[in-house]
Parts: structure tokens; C-alpha cells; sequence
């Protein structure tokens, strides 16, 4: 059994919205771009499958992640391995605009004109992040995304 599920639950016109369960508990809501069936850079969703989960310690987002999470940050946690993709972290933000095509940490959701967007992300994101670092660090770095 996986110990790291992204269920995605619901579409939006330019939206995707999940649900993330690290060992089978919901910890968070995650905003994607839109799932497509071709990859538009910066505005697509990953595909449907199994990743690893590692640290990216040179991204640019690292420096000022590192400053406001000094006493947690190990690295911005980076979904490996999709094809045709990279540099897809989980971070914090509010709106499909802000995604680049990487997951967005959120406490709760809103619908407004068409597009999902999740809310009170930094406190998700402060929640989720020590979860996935265990993780990582105990081997279970398997994302299943469905």
C-alpha cells in the first residue's frame, strides 16, 4: 500500500483539485493545473501515475523557503520522475496561476467562477511538509497519484 496518495477529487475550467493522504490519513488539499492529455509547460497537471519523492536543494525556491522555514527545511520536495516534466515541487500558493505545473498545499477549498482554488496554504504547507520529510527519510518516498 502506498503511504503517499494524491486522489484527485474534482475539475475546475483551468483547475484540479485532490486530496493528499500520507499513510491512509487526509493531510491536505492539493491545486493542480488541468489534467491534459498533451503537456503545455507551466499549465498541466502530472499524469495519473507512481513517483519518488526527493529533495531539491538548488532550485531557486530553496533560498527563500530556507528563510521561512529555517528549523524544518531540508530541501523543497520534488516529484521525480514524470515524463516530460521537471521541477515539480509542493509549495505554497492560492491559485492555478501560481502553480507552474507543481502542487499547491491548501487547508481548505473554494470554487469561484469555474476554477478551484485552495486557501491558507503556508499553514498546509508548515502541516504537510514534516509529514512527507519522515517519509522521504524512512524510504516510503512513493508518490501514487490517481
Amino acid at each position: 500500500m502506498a503511504r503517499i496518495k494524491l486522489i484527485r477529487v474534482a475539475k475546475g475550467e483551468h483547475t484540479t483539485l485532490g486530496h493528499l493522504y500520507i499513510n491512509g490519513l487526509f493531510c491536505c488539499y492539493v491545486l493542480e493545473d488541468t489534467v491534459r492529455d498533451h503537456k503545455i509547460p507551466g499549465q498541466t497537471a502530472i499524469p495519473a501515475g507512481e513517483y519518488t519523492l526527493g529533495f531539491n536543494t538548488t532550485a531557486n525556491m530553496n533560498t527563500r523557503y530556507r528563510s521561512n522555514y529555517a528549523s524544518v527545511h531540508r530541501g523543497m520536495v520534488e516529484v521525480r520522475g514524470i515524463p516530460n516534466f521537471s521541477l515539480v515541487f509542493f509549495h505554497i500558493g492560492n491559485y492555478y496561476t501560481q502553480t507552474e505545473g507543481c502542487l499547491l498545499t491548501g487547508s481548505y477549498w473554494q470554487l469561484i467562477d469555474g476554477d478551484y482554488r485552495v486557501l491558507h496554504s503556508a499553514a498546509a504547507y508548515k502541516y504537510a511538509y514534516p509529514m512527507l520529510v519522515e517519509q522521504i527519510e524512512q524510504g516510503h518516498d512513493k508518490l501514487v497519484v490517481l
